[in-house]
């Protein structure tokens, strides 16, 4: 994995807080940036991310996925979101459940609360917050590319692991624990 210093991306600055509209508006222009794209570096052995500037005080990533990888199962806490397929196609499995925030370590999902979701070049959705999803690029020999923004910046991700119908809480994750 690779991080690098921030890019400025393609959009007005706001002072208020975006929405989620405005989160999708923001990383479909921005997945629209060809050049942007074809800039981020590609590791076959891990994804790669580069931090965007987001609108309104956003957090954003322009991010390279290899074939094969993705993000497991997680939340982003108290922050919305966004996010848009570049180059590729990514598979998106969600749970269409309103889980407790805090002070659980293992739930029994019920029936019907999974969502999948396959979104090529050009597509994207946003979310709410407690949205709990995980992210894969499936291609057996093609890179993805995508770009994410979050409001307020990501205070801490969930990680969790899934076994049938139960979810378990296995990690807590700060930005701290990123640099």
């Amino acid at each position: 994995m690779s991080v690098s210093p921030a890019i400025p991306a393609s959009a007005p600055r706001s002072t208020a807080s975006p929405t989620q509209a405005d989160l999708l508006d923001f990383v479909r222009r921005t997945a629209a940036d060809a050049e942007l794209i074809a800039s981020l570096p590609l590791d076959p052995g891990g994804r790669t991310w580069v931090r965007l500037d987001g609108p309104g005080g956003s957090e954003a990533w322009l991010i390279g996925w290899p074939p094969g990888s993705g993000t497991g199962w997680h939340d982003h806490a108290d922050s919305i979101g966004a996010f848009t397929t570049a180059a590729g196609a990514l598979r998106e499995s969600s749970l269409a459940a309103r889980l407790p925030t805090d002070g659980w370590r293992t739930l029994e999902l019920t029936e019907g609360v999974d969502r999948e979701r396959v979104l090529p070049a050009g597509r994207g959705r946003s979310f709410g917050r407690h949205h709990v999803h995980e992210v894969l690029n499936d291609s057996p020999d093609r890179h993805a590319v995508s770009v994410h923004a979050y409001h307020p910046p990501l205070p801490r991700i969930r990680r969790y692991s899934r076994s049938g119908s139960i979810l378990r809480l296995e990690q807590v994750e700060r930005p701290e624990d990123w640099q």
